[in-house]
């Protein structure tokens, strides 16, 4: 089975004044189709930064890196765009919703990249599918920080995404708010087949995947589930 994303030899480095700091090293990892991976680490591991690169939001300093079989270093920022349109979506941990855009109307937004013509039926079905059919014109400061997060639940998978990243998804919530919205998002996961790559520092939340990785040191070590959380 083909990698939908595939590292070899990753390096991430950063100028901080006179010094050159180096985040990633000889990173390596393949996901599979389908898989949902945890990527856990310590604060600045740099856990968002590989799932910035990961994703084509950045470049690396070295190293190659494949997505859909693509290398995104044969394109460009608009080209890079255009491979996730469609198929990658988003949760962050601050939601990253926009404040003068309506429940609907966030969204909507994925898929006035990729237009098609029930776009907004399709908007409000996956609304209510995370449990906000009723909160469909509501500004994001009107909804709870949970329900600005099934928001932006709804927003990543609305598109039909085949590959979906989560950046810290409960950082932002209490644990009871937190563990509703990881049910939903395992839940949608599961019934889209979508593959999911997630870092967190939540190890009760990284045991629910199928596999869990650990970044330290600029490197990926494999753990097994039982040893999570250990």
């Amino acid at each position: 089975m083909t990698p939908i994303l595939h590292a070899e030899h990753l390096i991430k480095q950063v100028r901080s004044g006179e010094r050159q700091l180096t985040i990633l090293s000889d990173l390596a990892l393949s996901v599979f189709p389908g898989e949902t991976v945890a990527i856990l680490g310590q604060s600045g591991a740099g856990k968002s930064t590989l799932l910035g690169l990961l994703a084509g939001l950045d470049l690396p300093t070295g190293g190659e890196l494949m997505m859909f079989g693509q290398r995104l270093a044969d394109l460009g920022e608009d080209g890079r765009a255009r491979l996730r349109a469609g198929r990658v979506g988003f949760v962050f941990q601050n939601f990253q919703l926009l404040p003068t855009l309506t429940a609907l109307e966030n969204v909507l937004l994925p898929l006035e990249l990729s237009p098609r013509g029930d776009s907004e039926q399709r908007a409000r079905e996956w609304l209510a599918r995370v449990g906000l059919g009723e909160r469909l014109d509501h500004l994001p400061k009107q909804l709870s920080g949970g329900e600005q997060q099934r928001v932006a639940l709804a927003r990543a998978f609305v598109t039909g995404a085949e590959l979906v990243f989560a950046d810290e998804p409960t950082g932002n919530l209490d644990t009871e708010t937190g563990e509703r919205i990881i049910d939903a998002l395992f839940s949608l996961n599961r019934e889209a087949g979508t593959t999911l790559v997630l870092v967190t520092h939540d190890h009760a939340l990284a045991r629910r995947c199928d596999r869990c990785l650990r970044l330290g040191h600029g490197r990926l070590e494999e753990m097994a589930l039982d040893e999570v959380g250990a």
